[in-house]
């Protein structure tokens, strides 16, 4: 029995779409759209007859905002959004809930390799790179795991019951939107 699940993918490597071959889009909508519906679909209907369950998908600030070489990763965890987003209110009166955290900027091996490669690109050291970074961030920093950690929790905890559907940013301000 299954009564919390929670997604998570690191997705396609960052490159120009011009370089995407079929092969790669298909893995990449595979891993990150196919791949956590076909995991919902297989405990989604356990958690309904228990009437509690917990889905959260790890997506991308990328979904909202776009990020330049992240083009599959977007249009792929945009469209699993999308499509979870009907199913998500209709197993709402089961107590189950789905629901996306969109991180921005963690502190993670992800970011770094990220990170390196501006140092490579740009020809600058890993410092100005960082701070070219924490620059576009209204908090002035990047996000730590443990932040990250205590809000996917809480959407998995009892207490966020009447939240479903919804995209959590986690990045910082980034997102510059009102609504």
């Amino acid at each position: 029995e299954v009564d919390i699940l929670v997604n998570n993918n690191g997705g396609p490597p960052f490159r120009d779409f011009r370089e995407l071959d079929r092969d790669a889009m298909m893995e990449g909508v595979t891993m990150n759209m196919i791949t956590p519906i076909e995991l919902i679909t297989g405990v989604v209907d356990g958690m309904a007859g228990r009437k509690f369950g917990r889905i959260v998908n790890i997506t991308s600030l990328s979904v909202k905002k776009p990020v330049l070489g992240l083009d599959l990763s977007s249009g792929a965890r945009a469209g699993l959004t999308a499509f979870l987003a009907g199913v998500s209110r209709s197993l709402a009166s089961n107590n189950v809930t789905i629901n996306h955290i969109l991180p921005g900027f963690f502190d993670t091996d992800r970011l770094r390799g990220s990170l390196e490669a501006s140092v490579k690109t740009l020809g600058i050291s890993l410092e100005e790179a960082v701070a070219a970074r924490t620059q576009q961030v209204p908090a002035a920093r990047f996000g730590q795991p443990e932040e990250f950690g205590e809000a996917c929790a809480f959407l998995c905890s009892a207490q966020a019951g009447y939240i479903t559907g919804q995209n959590l940013l986690l990045d910082g301000g980034v997102f510059d939107s009102a609504f």
